[in-house]
């Protein structure tokens, strides 16, 4: 059964309430009318009886027997000089309860009839009891001769003389109805009437307020309806609209065949945005954005903002993978090759974007969204903006949560996250100029983890800020002790692209400087190709300024990334650390020597030092020094060990034999 809405439930309800209202106040004025009637024949009767009876008659008269016959004439001529009045009859009661005066029935006293005995009315006994102070009427209903029905009004009218402590005796006095009758009637219609006409006016004002304010109500619940599924910044679905329609899709492509597509996006160094220009334009590129999106995608997509500056574009019908790839590199086309204008700012703004498609690449919608996030991810660490969901890739496991955790809780310890440090030789004397600071964490159950399998994790997750505080703070301290012993050698640090976006990087590393009480050449600072490509700007912004403070920049595994000559020369780089996948082979791959050659020409041309990793045996360093390479690392000389072994390391490497004027190990 229907349920009735607000609106109906209150109309019929109100129209009950106002009927019963109604019918009572209706009922109500009734009464008051005939009370009212009532009220007016006593006035009537007791003005017949002050005016007319007692006029003419005495208190010797109210005893039992009959009325002299003049004062019955004087009576008589009083009734007939009322005619056309509502009186009609006139008895009179002596104290006793005898009639002696009857207009209605002059021959029931005639002759030498003494009268009438006997009380016909127990309201004789009310009136005389009450000592004359009070009459009393009544409505009484009667059939008349012919059968019909009619009503008349009896007044009993104590007939008291001035003097007397009680009445003398009684007038019972009849007056006819039908005119009064008539009058509560039309009373009563037009009582009636105006109650009928104020009660509809009133319901009509009533049922108009409580329509109104029932469709404020709808209209306000189906806004907050709609709100609790749309983004208040940009009036997108949200995440929860998302996965309901994503549910819908996934339903009928279960049916059909069809295929699913999820892009999940978000806007590259969007908390620098906010941080350098201000929530308010933050907001204003997060709008454009969303509009720019709305335009890209089909009438059938729904394009959703997830939170912050991450969105979605649901797909619920594509033809197959490649269709949904070929889409979303339009998407990145459309939406961010063209500058940005916030407020008279023009902003250039790049994306990660993933993309997983049901069922290539997961069971359900849950699946779906997960792996659509992994491949967001997978673009945004590999810097390649757009990522399509492989397996291979998939970090996002249990396995890989649980390590996240267990990193939290090692950068809350002293003991887990220690410092290796590889020895950097100079092919030329065999002397060790430098050391590189490699990061171990050491864990209370696993063991060593390999840098490669936290470093990823540590980037994705912003814990890359922690760690390399943590980095820095350890070798800052070590370098204050070697400095103490007399062991000077400067020492390279890793830092991220993530550090290099940092806007106090600058001012952490001198406070670090100056607490440990250490000369600013004795740090450098090794950054990938992909750190100066990711923002090359505010990347080459924050090298100079660490530059100015004279610490030394290294671009480290050079050969591997997409680094132009302009970005190179616009640098303040002081070394070119060649990949060592081009130099593992280096002594027996003659390829790999013209690509080794052609960097070390490069850094020689721009004023650097060409620094080779990856080093492992006598011919690499041999074919390095032929071709002019500066200074390398490897395993040939050291694995990267703790500071305690670091002493007897370079001491075997000071007093190995050399070969070629190139050290070698014994």
């Amino acid at each position: 059964m229907r349920k009735l809405s607000l609106t109906t439930t209150f109309a019929l309800v109100s129209l009950a309430a106002m009927a019963v209202l109604g019918v009572a106040l209706v009922i109500a004025s009734q009464r008051l009318l005939q009370g009212q009637a009532l009220t007016q024949a006593r006035y009537t009767a007791e003005a017949y009886v002050r005016v007319g009876v007692q006029a003419v008659t005495e208190p010797e008269m109210f005893a039992p027997g009959r009325l002299p016959a003049p004062v019955v004439a004087e009576l008589d001529g009083i009734l007939r000089s009322d005619q056309g009045s509502a009186l009609r009859t006139v008895r009179l009661w002596s104290d006793d309860g005898s009639v002696i005066y009857d207009s209605a029935c002059p021959e029931c006293l005639a002759g030498d009839n003494p009268g009438v005995s006997g009380i016909p009315d127990l309201r004789f006994e009310e009136v005389m009891r009450a000592g004359g102070s009070d009459s009393v009427a009544a409505l009484v209903d009667e059939v008349a001769a012919d059968g019909r029905a009619e009503r008349r009004l009896d007044v009993y009218v104590p007939v008291a003389f001035p003097g007397e402590s009680r009445p003398s005796g009684m007038a019972e006095v009849v007056l006819t109805y039908d005119d009064t009758a008539a009058a509560v009637a039309q009373g009563v219609r037009t009582i009636a009437l105006v109650v009928l006409a104020g009660l509809a006016v009133l319901w009509l004002l009533l049922f108009r307020t409580v329509r109104q304010a029932s469709r404020r109500l709808r209209f306000q619940a189906a806004e907050n309806a709609r709100l609790a599924l749309l983004d208040p910044l940009t009036g997108l679905p949200n995440r929860r609209l998302l996965n309901d329609r994503l549910e819908r899709a996934a339903a009928v492509a279960t049916r059909t065949g069809l295929h699913v597509g999820l892009v999940l996006l978000d806007i590259d160094r969007f908390k620098e945005v906010n941080d350098t220009l201000g929530h308010p334009r933050g907001d204003a590129l997060l709008k454009v954005v969303a509009e720019r999106l709305r335009g890209t995608a089909r009438d059938a997509d729904t394009v959703a903002r997830l939170g912050g500056d991450e969105f979605a574009i649901l797909l619920p019908t594509v033809g197959s993978v490649e269709d949904a790839e070929a889409f979303t590199r339009r998407v990145q086309s459309e939406v961010f090759d063209e500058p940005f204008d916030i407020d008279g700012l023009v902003l250039h703004v790049d994306t990660s974007i993933g993309l997983a498609v049901l069922p290539e690449h997961a069971d359900d919608v849950t699946d779906l969204m997960a792996r659509a996030d992994v491949a967001m991810y997978t673009a945004k660490a590999a810097g390649i903006g757009i990522a399509t969901y492989s397996a291979a890739v998939d970090g996002n496991s249990e396995s890989r949560l649980t390590l996240l955790g267990d990193l939290r809780r090692a950068l809350d310890t002293d003991d887990q996250l220690v410092m290796h440090y590889q020895p950097k030789v100079d092919l030329r004397t065999g002397r060790v100029v430098g050391l590189e600071a490699l990061l171990r964490w050491w864990h209370p159950v696993q063991g060593l983890v390999a840098p490669n399998e936290f470093i990823p994790v540590a980037e994705q997750t912003g814990l890359m800020h922690q760690l390399t505080a943590r980095v820095l703070g350890l070798v800052a301290s070590q370098i204050a002790v070697w400095q103490r012993e007399g062991e000077v050698l400067p020492v390279a640090v890793n830092l991220s692209a993530r550090n290099l976006l940092e806007p106090n990087l600058d001012e952490v590393v001198a406070a670090l400087l100056d607490m440990h009480q250490i000369s600013p050449h004795l740090l450098e600072f090794e950054i990938t190709e992909s750190a100066i490509v990711e923002d090359p700007r505010r990347a080459g912004e924050m090298l100079r300024r660490l530059s100015a403070m004279g610490i030394a920049v290294a671009v480290d595994d050079f050969g591997i990334g997409n680094t132009s000559m302009g970005q190179l020369r616009s640098m303040p780089l002081n070394t070119i650390k060649i990949d060592a996948s081009f130099v593992t082979n280096l002594g027996h791959d003659e390829a790999g020597g013209v690509l080794v050659r052609a960097i070390v020409d490069l850094a020689h041309e721009f004023g650097l030092v060409a620094v080779a990793e990856g080093v492992e045996d006598e011919a690499a360093i041999v074919r390095l020094r032929d071709l002019d390479c500066d200074v390398a690392q490897g395993f040939h000389w050291s694995r990267p060990v703790p500071a305690a072994e670091l002493p007897a390391v370079l001491e075997r490497i000071r007093t190995q034999p050399t070969v070629g004027g190139a050290p070698v190990r014994s």
